[in-house]
């Protein structure tokens, strides 16, 4: 997919084509991935086609109600979650297990911290729900995270993505 694809699809549908790439994301869901539509929206914000606190909060927002989701999923149901997860995914069996025994020790600064890993950001939503973590403390330390990790990619695109542009055009 182009990036004038991207651009024609964001000038049909506005923010909620942000919103939704960037929850399609936090959910683990497949998608066009948020690490190349949170740059392309802060370039879009440095042109002006979209305020750049806007963008902001659309994408902290997207991000934080696909970590609500996984994480009430975790709470739920998170061993037939995780069940399914490793029959897909069994290499991950270890890392998701060291993560679980990380939130019992460190809990919201091991949230905080794993938002801004790759990979981890997303999936760790589902251990925090199954350890029963404090859902005020989840939200609090997934929200900074989000917020940190969002700012970058949304920033790089906003300062530099049109002279990247130049250069890879």
């Amino acid at each position: 997919m182009s990036i004038q694809t991207l651009t024609n699809y964001f000038l049909e549908y506005g923010a909620f084509f942000i919103f939704l790439i960037v929850l399609l994301e936090y959910l683990n869901l497949p998608g066009f991935p948020a690490g190349v539509i949170m740059p392309l929206s802060g370039i879009w914000a440095s042109q002006g086609e979209i305020s750049f606190p806007l963008v902001m909060v659309l994408t902290v927002a997207a991000g934080l109600t696909g970590s609500w989701a996984l994480y009430w999923l975790g709470r739920a149901g998170g061993d037939k979650v995780l069940g399914f997860y490793f029959r897909k995914f069994p290499k991950q069996k270890e890392a998701v297990e060291s993560k679980i025994d990380m939130l019992r020790e460190k809990g919201s600064v091991g949230v905080f911290v794993s938002k801004l890993l790759p990979m981890v950001r997303t999936i760790i939503s589902i251990p925090a729900g199954m350890v029963k973590m404090d859902f005020v403390k989840y939200t609090i330390s997934s929200c900074l995270g989000i917020l940190i990790w969002n700012l970058v990619f949304v920033g790089a695109g906003y300062f530099f993505g049109e002279a990247a542009i130049r250069v890879l055009a």
